[in-house]
């Protein structure tokens, strides 16, 4: 694993945590994205342990230096971002929130993905 997909994975996990944090008491813009979305407020709480989880994997596979796991978790933290792209789609909820949170943190996790998934295996 190149130090630059060490880091890239670490930011990605950091930026996932940072996430799991501010989702304990949404701010404004995450509570606007999710209600934009239809999200039901009594599954919020399942947000934060699925970002908690990926910030887990993420870091813990980067520690071991095991392309397997970052890869798996990097596929799993894109295809969540796709799901959103489909419910602000679905909820023809297109404000900014849309553009610069869920497609900036898709591409992003699908460089990290990218980056992870081109190390070559033993």
């Amino acid at each position: 694993m190149t130090t630059l997909t060490s880091r890239a994975n670490y930011l990605l996990a950091a930026t996932l945590a940072g996430d799991a944090l501010l989702s304990l008491k949404p701010p404004k813009f995450i509570r606007k994205c999710l209600d934009g979305v239809g999200f039901p407020r009594s599954w919020w709480w399942s947000l934060i342990g699925i970002k908690t989880l990926a910030a887990t994997g993420l870091s813990y596979g980067t520690a071991a230096r095991n392309p397997s796991i970052t890869t798996t978790v990097s596929t799993g933290v894109v295809s969540y971002f796709l799901f959103a792209i489909a419910a602000h789609l679905r909820a023809r909820f297109l404000s900014s929130e849309f553009w610069l949170n869920c497609l900036g943190m898709t591409t992003f996790s699908t460089l990290v993905l990218a980056a992870n998934a081109s190390i070559s295996r033993p």
